[in-house]
């Protein structure tokens, strides 16, 4: 080739072990998921292997399609996967990532989970919301023990079979959700979809505007019943093996999340189970909701640590101006930034998982995850941005991985609530359940003494909360400080004096500017920076 086609400069591939990540091993051994490490290795290294990260590409380039019927105009109701989204399924169910600590509920169970999920959504976070709904799933479907015995067995099982058939006569089970309506949205109690008694169970008549997964083997979903409204268990097909009464009316076109079949779908009386109580479809359902709430602050979390490692791996290989990116102040300074806003998203992510399961710690769990929930989630997207700009044009193109990330940080704001949703969901957590205020506050108070900004954003935060007026306006305001005293009190008693000092120095010391690399200078950037060498 002639010199001028000689290619230099450019970042050789990043193939890596996923799980060695300091802050994600520091979090599953003190939640008490040490015995998980090996596993998480094993599973860290086929995500970082190019073998992993093919199975994501090829699955987000190649999305479902849907087959409303077959070649003779029989009604099929059908969507077809890429092969490889079968793998990154396979994968993950093999792993117990969709319901592990069901059937195993050592110590740390959720927690070695929750690491684990961290781990695979390196690869195509798109399978993940299936997986996420089938662990969500299990505790909702508690509420009728009938039901649960059935099928719990199933859902927990580490065998992925895909295909509609009975969902008795299957190895393994994949369960979804379908609550909202276009009437409604987050609105839930304004649906429509209705549910009349026949024989052991009802019919649904409705119209659902958003069910993600709609080849799972079964759904949760929500009806108007005669005594208000309720929750309900539909298979896709029946027992006596006919296919129920759902039919798909097309598949969303998507900003990201691109490899999973959202749809919009028909109840044409459909069949299904009352899972719980008549009138006490919300409650039944929220278990669920908040199960995969966890998951969306983990979904966050994965996608800020993937970036940061990109943009760290991009920086040290690449030279501008005489000198590796790397080694550059202004770059330094960016690149640290987003390193602590990575790594106060997985330490809280890591906390809220460690205390999932416990009963002694729920009402810490109720309110921090509400919190953490709109903020990590809401960090997500800005992240991103800063992490892409970071490889300049590079970034930019398809090829990089880094435009995908992009696309895939806004979902987990907007899934189970969007902003405003999660913000009154704290207040109204706070209202509700008083003692979630006292454990909230007893968590970040173990950390007291330990750093004067933290002692005073705590301080003005319980003045804040102390008044009424206007608390829904202001909602976003107290949220926001909620998790930054909860993610500054973690990292002031875990992290590396490096990472707590930066972290309070700007988000609670307010030394800081409004977009990324506006850290202070005394920062031991490099310190930082090192977290995320892969």
């Amino acid at each position: 080739m002639p010199s001028t086609h000689e290619v230099t400069n450019q970042v050789p591939p990043l193939v890596y072990d996923v799980a060695d990540d300091p802050a994600l091993l520091d979090g599953v051994r003190r939640e008490g998921a040490g015995w998980a490490e090996e596993e998480l290795h094993e599973l860290g290294r086929l995500a970082g292997s190019e073998q992993g990260q093919e199975w994501g590409r090829v699955a987000n380039e190649n999305p479902p399609v849907l087959r409303t019927h077959d070649r003779y105009g029989h009604r099929i109701d059908e969507v077809e996967f890429h092969p490889y989204w079968h793998e990154l399924m396979r994968v993950a169910v093999g792993h117990g990532l969709h319901a592990a600590p069901w059937r195993d509920d050592r110590a740390g169970a959720h927690a070695a989970r929750a690491a684990k999920l961290l781990v695979w959504n390196h690869t195509e976070a798109g399978h993940i919301c299936p997986i996420s709904m089938t662990y969500a799933a299990v505790p909702a479907l508690r509420h009728t023990a009938a039901l649960a015995d059935v099928y719990e067995g199933l859902l927990a099982s580490p065998e992925y079979d895909f295909g509609l058939r009975v969902p008795t006569t299957k190895r393994g089970l994949i369960a979804g959700m379908s609550m909202t309506e276009k009437q409604g949205g987050s609105d839930v109690r304004a649906n429509t979809t209705t549910a009349t008694p026949s024989g052991d169970g009802y019919v649904l008549t409705g119209h659902k505007w958003f069910t993600s997964a709609p080849m799972s083997d079964l759904f949760l979903t929500l009806a108007q019943a005669p005594g208000g409204l309720s929750c309900f268990l539909l298979p896709r097909v029946l027992p006596d093996g006919t296919r129920n009464k759902i039919f798909l009316q097309r598949l969303k076109d998507k900003l990201g999340n691109r490899s999973n079949a959202s749809s919009e779908i028909e109840y044409d009386g459909a069949f299904g189970w009352l899972v719980g109580e008549e009138g006490r479809g919300v409650p039944t359902i929220i278990e669920m909701v908040n199960n995969t709430r966890l998951d969306c602050v983990l979904g966050s979390t994965s996608l800020m640590r993937q970036a940061v490692v990109q943009a760290v791996h991009h920086a040290s290989y690449r030279r501008a101006f005489g000198e590796y990116l790397v080694g550059q102040p202004a770059m330094a300074n960016v690149l640290a930034d987003l390193v602590v806003e990575s790594e106060a998203a997985t330490t809280v992510a890591m906390r809220l998982a460690g205390a999932t399961g416990d009963p002694e710690q729920q009402a810490f769990r109720r309110l921090a995850l509400a919190v953490s929930k709109y903020w990590v989630c809401k960090r997500g997207p800005v992240h991103a941005a800063e992490a892409l700009e970071c490889l300049g044009g590079n970034g930019y193109v398809e090829e990089s991985g880094m435009p995908r990330l992009y696309r895939e940080a806004p979902l987990l704001s907007i899934w189970e609530g969007s902003g405003n949703v999660a913000a009154l969901d704290a207040l109204r957590a706070m209202g509700k359940q008083p003692e979630s205020v006292e454990a909230f506050f007893a968590e970040v108070e173990l950390a007291t003494g330990a750093d004067a900004r933290l002692d005073d954003t705590v301080s003005r935060l319980r003045k804040e909360l102390s008044s009424l007026d206007d608390i829904e306006f202001r909602a976003r305001r107290l949220v926001e400080t909620m998790a930054l005293v909860l993610q500054g009190s973690l990292l002031v008693r875990h992290a590396p004096p490096a990472i707590a000092d930066a972290f309070c120095a700007s988000r609670l010391g307010g030394d800081w500017g409004i977009a990324f690399g506006t850290l202070p200078p005394r920062v031991d950037t490099k310190a930082i920076i090192d977290r995320a060498v892969a």
